[in-house]
């Protein structure tokens, strides 16, 4: 996933809800309440992976000294730490990949299934 090209707000905005689950959406749901467990699923698999990329990052700046008095400030880590504060939250991200139909779901209850568009 790349982070730095996503076109998803960085702020959260109003959304109608019916374009989200109706007729306005070409692989809609129909039912508001599976469109938002989809997208809270997809929200947990984005946090793992951010998370996960940040802390493979910073692991490059560990020190495992034990005195607490020798801590560095290192501008590198700082950098870092800072373009993953200002990236939009999980559930914005995995919104507008709902929203451009980037995101495969299917239900085995009822057997719908969505095909991911190809860009």
């Amino acid at each position: 996933m790349d982070l730095k090209k996503t076109k998803a707000p960085v702020t959260t905005i109003t959304r109608d809800v019916d374009k989200l689950y109706g007729s306005g959406m070409p692989n809609s749901t129909g039912n508001i309440y599976e469109t938002v467990v989809i997208v809270s699923k997809r929200a947990n698999q984005i946090s793992v992976e951010i998370k996960q990329e940040l802390n493979h990052k910073l692991e490059e700046f560990s020190n495992f000294a034990d005195n607490l008095e020798e801590v560095f400030e290192n501008r590198e880590q700082i950098e870092i730490s800072r373009f993953y504060e200002k990236l939009p939250k999980p559930t914005l991200l995995a919104l507008q990949e709902y929203i451009d139909h980037e995101i495969y779901y299917r239900n085995p209850a009822t057997g719908i299934e969505s095909a991911k568009t190809k860009k």
